[in-house]
């Protein structure tokens, strides 16, 4: 569903992850398509869940929110928030443990096309050196990346 909706030509997804009441998607656009491409997802991917729980209304409560990431550190800063979400939320104790999510195909235990993991891999070399990055968990306490963090 993701991939029919999001992935156009005016759409790469670098990350994402996918959690029970909100998602997030680290993209880089192409051209000024992004609100179409969401409110369709956001309406099909409703769609289905209703039908397969048998529920109606809405999933998420407002408008998606964007940011405009335009250094190199608060992208690859973001991508670790994204990937480490779900540890986070408690849902899970490590990242690998959480299949909705782009965190399998940047260390090499899935080999997705979903993402477009050469955004971060060019900044962050190895494999094993982004799940260190990852494990490091110290993510800045500047207030430019905290206004990054729109769910915090």
């Amino acid at each position: 569903m993701v991939k029919e909706h999001l992935i156009t030509k005016a759409i790469d997804i670098i990350v994402y992850c996918l959690m029970p009441n909100h998602y997030h998607f680290l993209v880089y656009l192409r051209d000024e398509t992004l609100s179409d491409a969401m409110k369709s997802l956001s309406l099909s991917y409703t769609k289905a869940i209703n039908k397969r729980f048998n529920r109606s209304g809405v999933l998420f409560q407002g408008r998606f929110q964007s940011i405009h990431v335009q250094q190199t550190d608060y992208l690859i800063n973001l991508s670790r928030y994204i990937h480490l979400n779900p540890v986070k939320a408690g849902l899970v104790q490590q990242p690998e443990e959480w299949e909705l999510s782009s965190y399998l195909e940047y260390v090499g235990m899935r080999r997705g096309t979903l993402p477009k993991t050469e955004y971060i891999k060019t900044l962050i070399q190895e494999e094993s050196a982004y799940q260190q990055f990852l494990t490091d968990y110290n993510l800045p306490d500047s207030t430019g990346f905290k206004s990054l963090l729109l769910d915090d």
